[in-house]
């Protein structure tokens, strides 16, 4: 991974305030380009930091459509919904139209809810079986073991590159969720990774650094050896990393 596409901040706010801004540049610039952008979220507290700054900006969003990148089996107005916080921080304050949002049914089960996700980027981007869709834009996080989306070290599915997403279980409350899948993972045109604190360390100086092992290493999906993946990331986050 090239350092080039490492970004180092002060702060978690630094560095998702950094993400917003380039976010918001990236669908601007999609936007010249075509009709609308195609944006997948994750969820988590440093992300929240990123909608607050990125609900500002001056991005056309009623052209932006809105996915979710993993979601929980958790009704959407569960406090450990990802779909409530987008909606808290970003949906509702930049004035995203409800239509434009494609989100993850958690009320439903994780078979059923990936179910009609896959249906619904299905017919949005008008793919045919074993073809995966490219969003403009996919914001991701990392957790300490590296996992990404809800694809963690040693999930079967991270070798499924033919599909779209899927139900999951996983070792952390709440274990059952639906994600994407690495083939729109990898197939996006941008990807946003936004992440902070010293628990990150290890794995982001393994991800970075190692060879490409996706089923020990998730967050290497899409990530490894792209010039179009970027890295925002708090100075804890990156202690491990050599200095240029």
């Amino acid at each position: 991974m090239p350092d080039a596409n490492l970004h180092v901040y002060a702060s978690a706010a630094e560095a998702a305030r950094a993400c917003a801004v380039r976010a918001a540049e990236l669908l601007t610039k999609r936007l010249s380009e075509a009709e609308s952008v195609t944006f997948a979220i994750s969820g988590g507290s440093t992300p929240a930091l990123m909608f607050g700054v990125l609900a500002t900006c001056r991005v056309e969003w009623k052209r932006v459509h809105l996915f979710q990148v993993d979601e929980r089996r958790v009704a959407p107005d569960d406090a450990r919904s990802n779909y409530r916080l987008a909606h808290a921080e970003l949906i509702t304050p930049a004035g995203i139209p409800s239509e434009n949002v494609h989100r993850i049914r958690g009320e439903l089960s994780a078979e059923e809810a990936a179910i009609r996700y896959v249906a619904e980027i299905r017919r949005f981007f008008r793919t045919p079986p074993g073809v995966a869709p490219v969003f403009d834009i996919v914001h991701r996080g990392m957790g300490g073991e590296s996992h990404t989306a809800s694809l963690f070290p040693g999930e079967p599915l991270i070798g499924d590159s033919t599909g779209i997403a899927a139900a999951v279980t996983v070792p952390v409350a709440p274990h059952e969720r639906v994600t994407l899948l690495p083939g729109p993972l990898a197939a996006a045109r941008h990807t946003l990774m936004l992440l902070a604190g010293g628990d990150k360390a290890e794995a982001l100086h393994q991800v970075l650094t190692r060879k490409y092992e996706p089923f020990h290493m998730p967050a290497q999906i899409g990530t490894y050896g792209n010039a179009k993946a970027e890295w925002y990331v708090d100075s804890a986050a990156a202690a491990l990393m050599p200095r240029s």
